[in-house]
């Protein structure tokens, strides 16, 4: 018998989403595919900046509860990943940040409001953790700003970079 290895389109409209929060060792095996087209997507400077994740360090970060996965999920597959750290701000020691580190959905579930229910559900999580402020970034070559206005954030400054290498 021959079976077709072709993998079958995603297809958000059919199955089961699901929004929760996972450890890395519960998601490492399926980061590296959608880390990869993440990266295809949205990296800067790919001609000398190769993807290359220090998973050790996120094992590490988790450990220490500076390292917060949040994902999305379709019939179990993941589909999506809002990644936190967790700090205390050397202005406000009183206060708890998160900042997000990566967000990413994958293109076939952008319609919708799934990306929004993933940020929602963080949100809600991060409450009970006691997180006084999540920052979202966005990059100014695929901005998601409108959404984030939408959902009550504001736009609070503007980061610049320059490449050395």
């Amino acid at each position: 018998m021959v079976r077709d290895t072709k993998p079958q389109p995603l297809n958000p409209r059919r199955g089961n989403m699901e929004y929760q929060q996972e450890f890395y060792h519960q998601v490492k095996k399926e980061l590296p595919d959608l880390i990869k087209l993440h990266w295809e997507e949205i990296a800067l400077n790919k001609d000398v900046i190769k993807l290359n994740p220090d998973w050790e360090a996120y094992q590490d970060g988790e450990k220490q509860n500076k390292i917060k996965c949040f994902t999305a999920r379709h019939n179990g597959k993941l589909v999506g990943y809002f990644v936190v750290c967790v700090h205390r701000n050397l202005h406000y020691k009183d206060h708890l940040y998160a900042t997000n580190d990566i967000i990413f959905l994958h293109p076939d579930y952008r319609k919708g409001f799934m990306g929004i229910k993933l940020i929602k559900f963080a949100e809600k999580c991060l409450k009970i953790d006691k997180i006084s402020v999540l920052i979202i970034n966005s990059k100014t070559h695929k901005p998601f700003d409108a959404i984030l206005s939408r959902m009550g954030y504001s736009h609070i400054e503007n980061v610049f970079s320059k490449r050395f290498i």
